[in-house]
């Protein structure tokens, strides 16, 4: 038997995707490692934008991700400054006349409420069910399960969307190693956030506090040295630390819990399509979390390719055409998105007068000059087209 898509991995990505098709007709099967009702990682949080946000929306997932206890906090407001030297901005939700620039979000919670959106529809998910391998032919992608007494699975489209897990033919995943770690942790205020977000620029490198629940998510990136003096500090002193690299931007830390860390690098499929092949999300490019726009490029690939599936003929459906025309609509926002990520960890990177002094100018007139603002944040919340 042939099907029309087959989806491998339905998280949040790939489960976006099969939500986006399940009114379409089309047979759509999905494939997923975990087991039902899990979610791969309990323990992280995501910085959700707006125009996610209309996206889970127009899928029903909101609704459902909205009503389950703690698992949304809005962002209205956006601090980014750089540490030793001038220059702020600040991103307003009221600007854009929007309630939110964005969420923090629960992973497990956003999992849970795609998972219940699409067992309300026809598509099939196999859990517990990893693929090995995809390969393509002129006439069908075929999935190769890590069953190896399973069949393989014939389908007219694949698509991957779950990160770098699976083996695609013809697909190669180039690392750009930044040479840095991420140190993840919950901080306690002796006030409320009221939803303020701040993107902090250091010679080390950049670092946020996300509000969430009654909290706030930490990502400070340093070097791996940096990281083993980090991590082994008391809380006091590891508070004190965050304290003085935020400066008067922020005060008031009460209390940490939950250090955690990551090593950081850019990895992208080389190309993203193969013989009747597509990738998505992860798969196709895992970004720096400065700026937290990795989740979000993964659901407009989600939501860009569900429209290129319904808007081609079955008949036309994975050929290398519609392939071909997909990556090319999708080339100029996932370009820009891995360039702004990038380019941002490399200008503020560098710790020098010469170079800090234009950076603080550019934060100033970003701030200072409406219309540049404005772009900015759309291009923030909605990607580039």
């Amino acid at each position: 038997m042939q099907h029309d898509v087959a989806i491998i991995g339905a998280g949040p990505v790939g489960g976006t995707l099969a939500l986006a098709l399940a009114d379409a007709d089309l047979d759509v099967i999905a494939f997923d490692a975990r087991a039902a009702g899990t979610a791969l990682r309990g323990d992280r949080s995501l910085a959700l934008s707006h125009g996610a946000r209309l996206i889970f929306e127009r899928l029903g997932v909101w609704p459902r991700l909205a009503a389950i206890a703690g698992a949304v906090t809005p962002i209205t407001t956006i601090d980014i400054s750089q540490a030793g030297g001038f220059g702020v901005t600040r991103l307003d939700a009221s600007e854009q006349a929007l309630p939110a620039l964005g969420y923090v979000v629960s992973y497990p919670a956003l999992q849970s409420a795609i998972d219940a959106a699409l067992a309300a529809t026809r598509t099939v998910v196999h859990f517990g069910a990893p693929v090995a391998q995809v390969g393509g032919t002129g006439e069908y992608a075929m999935v190769g399960l890590q069953d190896a007494a399973a069949e393989p699975v014939l389908s007219r489209l694949a698509v991957v969307a779950d990160g770098a897990g699976t083996a695609v033919a013809g697909v190669t995943r180039e690392r750009r190693d930044y040479g840095q770690t991420a140190v993840i942790a919950k901080v306690w205020m002796d006030h409320p956030h009221a939803g303020v977000a701040f993107e902090r620029f250091t010679s080390a490198g950049p670092m946020a506090l996300l509000p969430e629940g009654d909290h706030y998510g930490l990502v400070w990136t340093m070097t791996p040295a940096e990281a083993d003096v980090v991590m082994a500090l008391p809380d006091g002193a590891f508070l004190a630390r965050v304290g003085t690299s935020f400066g008067s931007r922020v005060r008031g830390f009460l209390r940490v819990a939950e250090r955690r860390r990551f090593p950081l690098a850019l990895e992208y499929a080389r190309p993203a399509t193969a013989a009747r092949t597509v990738l998505i999300g992860n798969a196709a490019q895992s970004l720096h979390p400065i700026a937290g726009q990795g989740f979000n490029l993964g659901v407009r690939d989600a939501f860009e390719l569900a429209r290129a599936i319904i808007e081609v003929p079955r008949d036309q459906l994975g050929n290398r055409a519609m392939v071909a025309a997909f990556a090319a609509r999708r080339r100029v926002d996932r370009l820009a998105g891995m360039a702004f990520t990038h380019g941002l960890t490399r200008m503020f990177a560098l710790d020098h007068p010469a170079i800090r002094w234009p950076r603080g100018m550019a934060l100033a007139l970003l701030d200072a000059v409406p219309p540049v603002k404005r772009a900015f944040t759309r291009a923030m919340l909605y990607g580039v087209s």
